[in-house]
């Protein structure tokens, strides 16, 4: 049992709560393996086809836990190199979150500020409370960095973007974060869930072979050179064409309805 990480998993939609809301959800080195835990359990899972990552409270996630005992943290002090060895398994987790094979939402109903940042970069899609404030924050401590924040950040908003965020850091609320282009909605806080949603049972209608492969598309995109990235792309797109789900698809089109995908 997690003790501060919840998954819960309905019409093919798994829904995972940070539940910390004591500490406005700070990331525990603990929750760091909880959440790792979660997601392998998550990835491999047929029935799985969204997942939503939110926090329990009016926090999504303010980072680490700078004020916790250092036996909880991941950066303790105690040495460089097991600093690096927990810091590196840490991240580990905002990487999983990116390569999640199913699409993933980030339903942000509050503050949300480093690494807890980092983690909503990594996810497919944002959407923000009205209420929520975000925090770059890392520099405010004296600190540079982790969870790939700068990397998602940079490849979601430019370099430009990245640098004025991380570099100048200071608290701004949804509407600056959908100016920039950080969330892609901003909804009353009561609607969050609602909305979180709507999102993930509109994308848990699509074809789920196609979903996974065309966000390996969208991954490859941003890092394999052109000639590479064709040879993937053709791969999945010849798989997914000789799938069950694409033959449904087109008889659905023909006949004029909705199509009912098996994930075959």
């Amino acid at each position: 049992m997690s003790a501060h990480v919840n998954c819960s998993i309905s019409d093919g939609v798994a829904t995972v709560t940070l539940t910390n809301p004591a500490r406005r959800n700070a990331l525990s080195y603990q929750m760091f393996e909880e959440l790792g835990d979660t997601f392998r359990s998550l990835e491999g899972a047929a029935e799985v086809r969204v997942i939503v990552l939110t926090g329990a409270g009016s926090a999504f996630c303010v980072g680490a836990d700078l004020a916790a005992d250092p036996q909880k943290r991941s950066l303790r002090g105690d040495s460089i190199e097991s600093d690096t060895a927990r810091l590196r398994l840490a991240s580990q987790v905002a990487q999983q979150l990116y390569l999640m094979p199913q699409p993933t939402i980030a339903a942000i109903n509050g503050a949300c500020a480093g690494a807890g940042l980092s983690l909503a970069a990594a996810a497919d899609f944002r959407i923000a409370a009205d209420r929520a404030v975000f925090n770059t924050a890392f520099l405010t401590a004296g600190l540079s960095g982790d969870l790939a924040g700068i990397w998602f950040l940079t490849r979601a908003l430019g370099g430009a973007r990245a640098r004025e965020l991380f570099l100048a850091p200071d608290k701004f609320g949804a509407d600056r974060a959908a100016e920039l282009g950080l969330v892609s909605e901003i909804v009353p806080a009561d609607g969050l869930d609602k909305a979180a949603h709507a999102l993930a049972d509109r994308l848990t209608r699509c074809a789920p072979i196609a979903v996974r492969a065309m966000k390996q598309n969208l991954i490859n995109a941003q890092t394999a050179p052109l000639a590479d990235y064709l040879v993937t792309e053709v791969d999945r797109m010849v798989r997914c064409f000789h799938t069950d789900d694409a033959k449904e698809a087109a008889a659905a089109f023909l006949q004029k309805r909705r199509p009912a995908f098996t994930g075959q």
